[in-house]
């Protein structure tokens, strides 16, 4: 099978396909070929863009964590009072919603980072060091601020934790979620349902922590 389209379009194809498949089926139990083909193009392609399968893997790490950061660094600012603190959390909360449980390619995305974490090793500690840590710790000093505790409160970091939580179950659960509440799908509509009951569970555990 030959390549069709140019070269940044196989790129992003491939990338697609490993996001798919490697979130699915595991990286071991991922082949080239089944990711070529998924793809629309030849095998020799992978080594073309990105040097081996591994190299595939770690591109998909990359495109995961570009997303989410173009999706949430907007709302990590420095504000200078805590109603600035709970409205740049509030507005994450809205962005990590959208993204995570309101675009329907979301869920190759999630499947391939619980993947990587349950499976760890050099592309989950990448992820962990240039994404999570410092967007966790940007979050805990937000956090911080809007309760008056200090962001390397055990109780900040676990809440942190819990409200990122929250909105993975949503993607995670969403045909039980779409089932439960009949739901014909998880649109613009619920998508704000489901932000708004986040935003509230985040301003009832910040008030129990204020000081």
């Amino acid at each position: 099978m030959n390549d069709s389209g140019t070269n940044s379009d196989t790129r992003a194809g491939l990338i697609e396909a490993g996001l798919e498949l490697f979130g699915h089926k595991g990286f071991d139990g991922t082949s080239t070929r089944e990711l070529a083909a998924r793809a629309g193009t030849n095998v020799a392609s992978i080594s073309y863009h990105f040097g081996s399968k591994a190299g595939l893997r770690e591109a998909c790490a990359l495109a995961v964590t570009d997303r989410m950061s173009r999706a949430l660094d907007g709302a990590l600012a420095t504000p200078d009072t805590e109603e600035a603190a709970l409205g740049l959390i509030e507005k994450l909360v809205r962005a990590l919603v959208d993204l995570i449980v309101g675009s329907p390619e979301a869920a190759n995305m999630v499947a391939f980072m619980l993947r990587e974490i349950t499976e760890p090793g050099d592309v989950a500690e990448m992820v962990y060091r240039s994404f999570v840590e410092p967007r966790h710790k940007a979050l805990c000093g937000l956090w911080a601020m809007a309760t008056g505790r200090s962001p390397d409160d055990a109780e900040v970091k676990l809440a942190v934790f819990a409200l990122v939580g929250q909105v993975l179950y949503f993607r995670i659960a969403s045909p039980f979620v779409i089932r439960r509440l009949s739901w014909g799908e998880i649109g613009q509509d619920e998508t704000r349902q489901i932000a708004d009951l986040v935003i509230d569970n985040l301003r009832n555990s910040m008030e129990r922590q204020k000081k």
